[in-house]
């Protein structure tokens, strides 16, 4: 079932803004440093403004120009207060809302057992995050007490054994708060967010709530426009889907807009039951459309979303690819950068390489230490030796270290280490396709329908896809076929009988195409 644009129109890909979730202790300043980044700015009214109202907000921070490029203002979409049982929850239905996080530590108290709960959240999601030392303006401050604290604790911040970026802040005074926000841009550039204004909206639910004007749930937008007229489908509380026609759009600021892209909150209002918040929605042009959709994934199938069908800027295939950690350390920099020209060409669909630091010199201890702050981290070496202490330590956290002396020997056990953890991913393949001559019957879902075999072959038993002018408009199961009036369990070639049951009428000119599901 096809769910996006009309065929003949073209992708739309451009650079959208990041969704920041700002997480940590409870009392080291997160809702403080909302607040006030929510306070200080001032939104354009036809974009959205801030507001206490709900859980997502947007703002425009001023960038200068650059490189021949125009001082502009570029928006931020803030999560409010998403502590880390909140952002596992969202997490926990597949959902990926958040786009970088910012995690806040005390100058004061330094790390917690929570700072540690929102930094586990941050990792799991696999975040790119940054890291902000809170409460400078106090009288215990420490900077340098907070990042050794941090660093004890496997969150290793630039000059401290790591590369993640640390940025000391008063919420309360608003001190280095601007280039906090400098950092969350820079950031989101360099993880490329790009999003299809032209496709139909999907994104995350992250708020519901039920009044006197009826059911309604607060949404960020991670890909596509969802526009007044479409039709909303979500998980509902409970079990199954909900559907909200689009006649109430209100963006952050609750003012009404005719039309929410990527990355704003947008919140509809009309559901038929309560949204599962965490649950990701999509939108439809027509009712019927979501109604297909809503009957196809009843049935237990594979929800269809713009990503599954064209290009890479949804949802679920960000949350199908496998990550994979390296720490390199070799003897010299070239080296390092033709490492990572190499690793960087055996990228794929399925599998993601991510640096997490490199170096010169043997392999030592800290780098363990770091490696072991990223569950699955592999630790490479080129030319260069592995000290016995980093050994030792290696051996007895579970690291997995190898040195190598030729490149393409390094690339080819990194690709087979990769291909081995990869989690198996079941793929429909098809395995012919039939024409629908005549329809003769009906019982209830069963149908008795002539038809001809055009490729492959079809068999009792086999699932079904029912393509009514090239796009899927359901599914089906094959329950009998008979040939030269004779039953048969298999057809492979000629004229011949079935009964399919489906919930969906079928007729002269539909294609039916059996499949099966494989492992890869």
């Amino acid at each position: 079932m096809q769910k996006n644009t009309p065929d003949n129109s073209e992708q739309q890909n451009q650079e959208r803004p990041p969704v920041v979730a700002i997480m940590g202790h409870i009392d080291h300043g997160k809702s403080t440093l909302l607040d006030f980044i929510r306070k200080s700015n001032i939104v354009d009214k036809e974009i959205g403004g801030i507001t206490q109202n709900m859980s997502a907000y947007e703002v425009l921070h001023p960038v200068a120009a650059v490189d021949g490029k125009n001082a502009t203002n570029k928006k931020i979409t803030f999560l409010d207060t998403p502590g880390h049982e909140s952002f596992s929850l969202l997490r926990s239905r597949g959902a990926s809302v958040a786009d970088l996080a910012v995690l806040v530590v005390s100058a004061e108290d330094g790390v917690k057992p929570q700072t540690l709960d929102a930094f586990k959240a941050i990792t799991d999601a696999n975040l790119p995050y940054i890291v902000a030392i809170n409460k400078i303006d106090r009288p215990g401050a420490d900077i340098e007490r907070t990042k050794l604290s941090l660093a004890e604790n496997n969150i290793f911040v630039e000059g401290y054994g790591g590369s993640i970026t640390v940025v000391p802040i008063s919420a309360k005074l608003g001190t280095n708060v601007p280039e906090l926000l400098d950092m969350i841009l820079l950031t989101a550039e360099m993880s490329e967010l790009v999003g299809d204004v032209a496709r139909t909206g999907e994104g995350v639910v992250i708020e519901t709530n039920r009044d006197k004007s009826g059911v309604s749930a607060t949404m960020i937008v991670k890909n596509g426009t969802i526009r007044k007229g479409m039709f909303v489908v979500s998980e509902k509380v409970g079990g199954g889907y909900t559907i909200a026609p689009v006649r109430i759009l209100e963006n952050s600021n609750s003012k009404p807009i005719n039309a929410g892209t990527f990355s704003s909150p947008v919140r509809v209002v009309g559901f038929s039951d309560m949204p599962q918040t965490g649950s990701i929605f999509h939108s439809f042009n027509t009712k019927k459309e979501a109604e297909a959709y809503t009957e196809d994934a009843a049935n237990g199938k594979e929800k269809t979303s713009s990503k599954n069908n064209n290009g890479n800027n949804g949802i679920r295939n960000k949350t199908q690819a496998y990550v994979l950690p390296i720490i390199i350390k070799a003897n010299t920099s070239g080296v390092i950068d033709a490492i990572d020209y190499e690793i960087n060409k055996i990228k794929n669909d399925r599998i993601c390489y991510k640096i997490l630091y490199s170096g010169i010199g043997d392999i030592s201890e800290n780098d363990i230490k770091i490696a072991a702050g990223k569950e699955g981290t592999l630790v490479l070496g080129f030319s260069t030796k592995i000290d016995g202490s980093a050994k030792a330590l290696a051996e007895r956290v579970g690291i997995e270290v190898r040195v190598f002396d030729i490149i393409y020997k390094l690339t080819e056990w990194l690709q087979e280490t990769a291909q081995a953890r990869t989690p198996k991913m079941e793929v429909e393949e098809q395995k012919g396709r039939v024409k629908i001559l005549k329809f003769f019957s009906r019982t209830k879902d069963k149908q008795v329908i002539g038809a001809r075999v055009e490729e492959g072959k079809i068999s009792i038993g086999d699932i079904v896809r029912i393509i009514r002018r090239e796009s899927e408009i359901g599914r089906g199961t094959v329950r009998e076929l008979q040939q030269a009036k004779s039953k048969t369990g298999e057809i492979t070639e000629g004229e011949f009988g079935a009964m399919i049951e489906s919930k969906i009428e079928l007729a002269p000119g539909d294609k039916v195409e059996p499949f099966h599901v494989v492992s890869k």
